[in-house]
């Protein structure tokens, strides 16, 4: 073995080291968490992670103190048709830019990435008064009905994977007939599935952990609300029972790990992928 070899081994070693340590970091709090979700009022200040004894009383609690069940339903509906809006209406948008040639395509594309530096808190004035005058206050429509409006982000994102693939493939099919629609339809999103993965996951995990918007837009019936604004609100009137509280953080994050998981390796390689320009 010669000296390179064993600098090299020995590098990763302390890269592996130090990564490891990162991890058990960013994991202690959550498994904190989900410690203190299964443990009795009298022990939710202790320092132990296993609870001793270990009861389901909290989550039955939870249901009892806010239409938790209702909630989870109502953040699910909306992420879900956020998630859609924004795949919809991005990728029909990446597919303009990316194939479609016309005159200034890229003077506008430049103008919808200047959009990134516009804060998202500086359009909650006029888009409230747009919806107020729509008599649209008190309802869900303003939570999901901008994703169907695009985004820069999601634009983006999807441009750059639709540029890895091969302009061969739209030419044939526009020399064999295929509309517009057929070959973005047909060709471009089933190849681009894991970009298309990437944007749902991170378009489905903002819709479900936005606060702002529905304490704007919702009134405050609980029934009517989502899950995070539940919280918020009964961590506001019932300080300091923890043991609950963290009862409903671990049943709120719970959809959004399932997702990760079976989305996951599609997830990460349109990460990976989206980066790569032809």
């Amino acid at each position: 073995m010669n000296r390179s070899t064993v600098r090299r081994r020995l590098l990763d070693s302390v890269i592996y080291l130090v990564l490891t340590v990162l991890a058990v970091i960013m994991v202690t709090p959550f498994a904190w968490m989900v410690a203190t979700s299964f443990k009795t009022p009298a022990d939710q200040y202790t320092r132990s992670l296993i609870p001793d004894p270990i009861t389901l009383q909290n989550y039955q609690q939870l249901g009892q103190k806010i239409p938790f069940a209702r909630q989870m339903w109502n953040s699910f509906r909306i992420a879900v048709l956020v998630t859609i809006g924004q795949v919809l209406t991005c990728a029909m948008g990446a597919f303009a830019f990316a194939v479609v040639r016309f005159k200034g395509r890229n003077l506008l594309f430049i103008l919808l990435l200047i959009t990134f530096m516009i804060p998202s808190h500086v359009t909650l004035i006029p888009n409230f008064y747009i919806f107020k005058l729509l008599h649209l206050i008190g309802t869900s429509v303003p939570l999901w009905l901008p994703a169907f409006w695009g985004g820069a982000f999601g634009t983006f994102l999807l441009r750059q994977y639709f540029l890895t693939i091969p302009c061969d493939l739209a030419e044939s099919a526009r020399m064999d007939g295929a509309s517009l629609f057929r070959i973005f339809w047909s060709i471009y999103l089933p190849l681009a599935r894991p970009a298309l993965a990437a944007l749902a996951v991170f378009t489905f995990m903002g819709s479900w952990n936005d606060l702002l918007h529905p304490l704007i837009y919702l009134p405050t019936d609980l029934q009517r609300t989502t899950i995070q604004v539940g919280l918020s609100l009964f961590q506001s009137q019932y300080s300091g029972k923890w043991t609950i509280m963290m009862a409903g953080t671990v049943a709120s994050v719970m959809p959004m790990i399932l997702i990760f998981f079976v989305a996951q390796k599609q997830f990460i390689e349109g990460i990976a992928l989206t980066g790569v320009k032809r």
